[in-house]
C-alpha cells in the first residue's frame, strides 16, 4: 500500500498550522479530552481514515481508557461504557459526519440532547472538533494516507518512551 501523494496537510505551505490553530482552540473550551478522541475516532471509523482511528485509538489507550470503550465505540448505542454526555457527543458527530444521508442532517433532538449536557462554548468547540476531524479524514482517505506506528509520535498523552519511536 503506497499513498497517493504525500499528506496535503504536510505538502501544501499554511494547512498544518490553520487545522492546528482549530484542536488547540478546541482544547481551550474545557471538554475532557477522552470525548475528543472518542469523536475523532467515531467520525474516523466512518470516514474509513486508518491514520486517525489508530491515532485516536491510541490517544485513548494512553489517556488509560479501557478496551472495552475502544472495542465497542462503533456500537457505543448499544453498550453500558459510555456516558450521557459521551453519548450525546456521539449522536452529534455520527449525524455531523453523514450530513447528506437524511433531510435533516442534525435533528433538533440530537442537539438538544448534546445542549443538555455542554453550554454553548463547549458545543461550539464540538462542532469545530466535529468539522476539523471531518476535514483530516478527507484529506487522508483522499489522498489513502497510511497508517503505521510512526502515528505515535503525535499523541500527546503518550508516555515519553513511545513517543520517541
Amino acid at each position: 500500500m503506497e499513498p497517493r501523494i504525500e499528506s496535503p496537510a504536510l505538502t501544501l505551505p499554511g494547512v498544518l498550522p490553520a487545522l492546528q490553530r482549530l484542536a488547540g482552540a478546541v482544547k481551550k473550551a474545557g471538554l475532557p479530552d477522552t470525548t475528543l478522541y472518542l469523536i475523532e475516532l467515531r467520525a474516523s471509523q466512518i470516514n474509513g481514515c486508518s491514520v486517525c482511528a489508530d491515532m485516536h485509538s491510541r490517544e485513548l489507550k494512553a489517556a488509560g481508557e479501557p478496551d472495552e470503550r475502544i472495542f465497542t465505540l462503533a456500537t457505543w448505542r448499544e453498550t453500558p461504557y459510555f456516558s450521557g454526555a459521551e453519548r450525546a457527543a456521539l449522536a452529534l458527530t455520527e449525524a455531523a459526519t453523514r450530513l447528506a444521508d437524511r433531510s435533516d442532517p442534525v435533528a433538533d433532538e440530537v442537539w438538544e440532547e448534546a445542549a443538555r449536557h455542554f453550554d454553548e462554548t463547549q458545543l461550539s468547540a464540538l462542532v469545530v472538533a466535529i468539522a476539523s476531524i471531518n476535514a483530516w479524514n478527507r484529506l487522508n482517505a483522499i489522498t489513502r494516507q497510511i497508517t503505521g506506528p510512526w502515528v505515535d509520535q503525535f499523541i500527546a498523552s503518550a508516555p515519553a518512551a513511545s513517543q520517541a519511536a
